[in-house]
């Protein structure tokens, strides 16, 4: 489960930044997860409950995700596609020769501090 490094990843670095500014508290931190990032929402969201109560600045902070779609760019027409129902071949043209856009990111969108 990769899970619990990108947690103790993300509270690494959300710690960093409270303390830079001066925070005394996290009160939640929003997260951008691609559909394909191999990233389990459901997963990362237990490990982080877990690992608050180990961080005392990230003590009940809530930590909130928002899905970004998987969308691939086909450079044999222009168009761009869903990922998930058609895969690696466009659905517009055949080609293979396309290339994930979005939907592989990991990123802190957000971080509420007090």
């Amino acid at each position: 489960m990769h899970e619990l490094g990108v947690v103790f990843h993300i509270s690494d670095s959300v710690v960093k930044i409270a303390q830079e500014n001066d925070a005394q508290h996290v009160h939640s931190v929003t997260l951008e997860i691609g559909e394909v990032s191999t990233v389990i929402p459901e997963y990362l969201l237990d490990v982080w409950k877990w690992n608050c109560k180990r961080v005392p600045l990230l003590e009940d902070c809530e930590l909130l995700v928002e899905r970004i779609p998987a969308v691939t760019y086909c450079d044999g027409c222009g168009k761009t596609y869903e990922t998930i129902p058609h895969g690696k071949i466009c659905p517009h043209c055949g080609s293979d020769k396309t290339w994930l856009q979005t939907g592989n990111e990991v990123n802190i969108k957000d971080i509420t501090i007090e």
